[in-house]
């Protein structure tokens, strides 16, 4: 273990995170009532440039008179490059900053761009006497912020989470691609001919390396990694399929961005009975071994270890976090 100890940002869970316009406060109730994990009330790209100052106005409203149920409540800013960005700010969290927890900041490009949000959301928490502090979440969605992921990540202490905004991470790129997260039929590879001339084509993943990439940024901070959009909301199949790869690579959930993506998220992320059994087993298993001097023992003809029980610490807290909250 290195002598340099990684702060944790708080415990939350992520497994599914609801994109609700700011512009269309009929979503409110629904997503309240939802069982989604985190909520994101946006004033960015799914808001209109002559709506914005009317959708400011329509989240504090939401998020002082609304019952969300427990949720962790979130607002996605507009750029730092755009002038509806301060004001955002100021008025969010001026008028309800008690009832908010996180900030979305969109196309996160570089430390400063989170140093600049620190500063101003220091100050009206000062000024407001706001008991709590709000976090970030930041959105890795251009080639410079990912280019800059490990110094954004690293970037100020209300950092919780990093996403993949792939939409946008594509067209900065400039990748051949219309589709919103999801494989693409060009990115695949080809097997050697076998003896009748046939060859198999199988596809790969085009957004593995930014997804892995973003992944060790945010773990190596403490910080929550989450997959962002799929586009394609009718295709349960290939949401899911996106999501288990996310979650294979270490990601801790996924973006909804239509209410039928939210059971898909919390399925895919939360640990099976089966594997919260497992995980239990690896723990008794090791409290004994470890009253008898070992520092590893053998369960099912399997060797576990030490970074075994890291790994069913984290299954068996996630499993009582989700076990909690549902009771609640």
């Amino acid at each position: 273990m290195s002598f340099t100890v990684i702060d944790q940002a708080p415990p939350r869970l992520n497994r599914s995170e609801l994109a609700v316009p700011g512009s269309n406060p009929a979503f409110f109730e629904k997503a309240a009532q939802s069982d989604v994990d985190v909520i994101f009330l946006d004033l960015e790209d799914a808001v209109a440039p002559d709506e914005k100052e009317q959708a400011r106005k329509n989240i504090i409203q939401a998020l002082n008179d609304i019952d969300w149920r427990g949720k962790i409540m979130s607002v996605r800013i507009n750029g730092l490059d755009t002038h509806y960005m301060y004001r955002d700010v100021v008025d969010v969290i001026e008028q309800a900053g008690a009832n908010l927890d996180l900030i979305m900041i969109p196309k996160a490009g570089c430390k400063e761009d989170i140093y600049a949000l620190d500063m101003l959301v220091s100050q009206i928490e000062a000024a407001k006497k706001l008991k709590k502090r709000i976090g970030f979440e930041m959105i890795i969605e251009t080639a410079l912020g990912m280019q800059n992921v490990f110094d954004i990540a690293a970037a100020s202490p209300r950092n919780e989470s990093l996403h993949f905004g792939v939409a946008d991470y594509a067209a900065s790129t400039k990748a051949k691609t219309t589709s919103i997260g999801g494989p693409n039929p060009n990115y695949h590879i080809l097997t050697d001919a076998d003896s009748s001339g046939k060859r198999d084509v199988h596809w790969g993943d085009m957004w593995h390396y930014a997804v892995a990439k973003m992944v060790v940024a945010a773990r190596a901070n403490g910080l929550r990694p989450i997959d962002g959009p799929f586009g394609d909301f009718q295709d349960g199949d290939g949401y899911q399929a996106q999501a288990h790869r996310s979650a294979t690579l270490g990601c801790e959930g996924k973006w909804a961005i239509h209410p039928s993506q939210i059971s898909l998220a919390n399925d895919v992320f939360t640990p099976t009975e089966q594997e919260t059994t497992k995980a239990q087993r690896i723990l008794d298993a090791m409290a004994d071994a470890q009253k008898q001097g070992k520092g590893a023992v053998t369960l099912d003809g399997r060797l576990i270890d030490i970074a075994s029980i890291k790994q069913a610490q984290v299954m068996v807290e996630k499993a009582k976090a989700i076990k909690a909250r549902s009771k609640g």
